[in-house]
């Protein structure tokens, strides 16, 4: 069986991977809050672990996999945007949730077996809360319960490397005159107007933030499970309350054995943000023509602990390559396995990247069958995503003559200024114009409009 070695955020190195069950291998990922459509950073964890996923079910099996990934349904950030729009919450949870799914369906993410939503697990965070008070890691205070970090102090901060006295000292902590320690966070806390609810013994309220993804795994993957993952903007405070709660409610389990966490994204080499406009959804990329194949394709070209830098070159090169790799494949069977080279790049610590260039090498030979069953194994050349790359009904051939007539006619006469326009329309209408000694070709992108090549006819 193929060695499996993940950088495990817990032990700071590369370890190798041993399930705890080899026939049901679990991996848990914290899912988006649902309240807008999904930037292209939220992407980036998806397409990582969806291509983890997809390794573990070509190790194991697929049959012998399971993964979890929620969607926090109640949020502040919920509230207030149900209180700006005036729509129900409910409403908006709902279509927000079948945004992301559909986004990250034209990414070619696989669904995980598991989507829990956590406004269905309020019982199991309430009777962890209640644990965890009756062993003394938490206490009520004005309506709110509060996990008390310093009833674990000797463990809290292992994950993320910091001593509790480093991460008060500007940490991301609510100041709060009901807390004994301003480490402390919330568990539970209480509801008023609009806001959601629930009864709970320490009155009508709703759960923090933590709790929601402790209860969670636990109901689905059991008090010990294989992998836990997200963004590195998890790990503090969010991960490392996760493990508090979780070992102190459970102390003879372990909680998740491997952490992995994602590095961000960035856009042109700079933090998206809305104030330097550069921030955009996926949505907004599909929208714009870029398919989620490609969109995939460039992030795959980078290693998931190492930032990824979005811009526009990387996806006009990966979605000539991807259409390449679309035309060498053609009618193609794909092999029974994947490349051994492929699956090891993808079995040592995820290395897309190196995958990716194996996957270049494979193209380059003309191993057809081979390509198309490693690139499958990375959810790439897969037929659902393929549309994008048919080529167009409309004959070329006519236009490409015409371009190269002008062009013959302008090196005589010394007037390219039909040529110009040609090459100008044809680009408006979504053609790459290629023109060499040898001729002209045109290639239709994804934003080929053959009625705007129709009106030149």
């Amino acid at each position: 069986m193929t060695t499996i070695k993940l950088h495990n955020t817990w032990t700071r190195q590369k370890d190798v991977f041993e399930p705890i069950d080899a026939q049901n291998v679990r991996m848990y990922v914290c899912g988006p809050t649902v309240y807008d459509r999904a930037h292209l950073g939220n992407a980036r964890p998806v397409v990582v672990f969806d291509t983890l996923f997809r390794l573990l079910r070509e190790v194991y099996g697929a049959g012998h996999v399971t993964y979890a990934r929620n969607f926090t349904d109640v949020d502040d950030k919920i509230n207030a945007r149900s209180a700006e729009s005036g729509r129900p919450i409910g409403d908006i949870t709902a279509q927000t949730t079948q945004w992301f799914l559909d986004d990250m369906g034209e990414l070619g993410a696989l669904e995980p077996n598991h989507m829990p939503r956590a406004t269905a697990y309020i019982a199991e965070m309430v009777d962890m809360i209640g644990v965890l008070m009756e062993r003394g890691h938490a206490y009520a205070a004005e309506g709110h319960v509060l996990f008390a970090v310093d009833s674990w102090k000797k463990e809290y901060g292992k994950l993320s490397g910091r001593s509790v006295d480093d991460m008060i000292a500007g940490a991301r902590v609510e100041v709060a005159p009901y807390k004994k320690n301003p480490m402390d966070f919330v568990l539970w806390k209480p509801s008023t107007g609009d806001q959601p609810g629930w009864e709970s013994p320490w009155g009508f309220g709703r759960p923090g933030w933590h709790i929601e993804c402790s209860a969670m795994s636990q109901a689905l993957l059991g008090k010990d499970f294989d992998i836990h993952g997200g963004g590195n903007d998890l790990i503090f405070p969010h991960h490392e309350n996760e493990i508090a709660q979780s070992r102190c409610a459970n102390p003879d389990h372990r909680f998740a054995r491997y952490w992995l966490h994602n590095e961000m994204l960035q856009v042109e080499g700079k933090k998206m943000s809305k104030s330097l406009g550069n921030f955009f959804t996926v949505r907004d990329l599909l929208d714009q023509g870029i398919p989620g194949e490609v969109i995939r394709f460039v992030f795959l070209q980078t290693h998931y602990r190492k930032p990824m830098d979005w811009t526009e070159e990387k996806a006009k090169q990966s979605e000539a390559t991807l259409r390449k790799w679309r035309a060498l494949t053609a009618g193609v069977e794909p092999a029974a396995t994947a490349a051994a080279a492929v699956l090891e790049a993808l079995a040592d610590d995820l290395n897309t990247a190196g995958a990716v260039a194996e996957l270049h090498k494979l193209a380059a030979s003309g191993e057809a069958a081979s390509l198309l069953a490693s690139a499958q194994l990375m959810g790439l050349l897969t037929p659902a995503l393929g549309a994008w790359a048919e080529a167009p009904s409309m004959e070329l051939t006519p236009f490409a003559d015409r371009l190269a007539a002008a062009r013959e006619a302008a090196m005589v006469s010394k007037d390219f200024g039909e040529v110009d326009r040609l090459k100008a329309a044809f680009v408006e209408a979504g053609l790459e114009v290629r023109m060499s000694k040898s001729g002209v070709e045109l290639v239709p992108t994804t934003g080929f409009d053959a009625a705007k090549l129709e009106a030149l006819a």
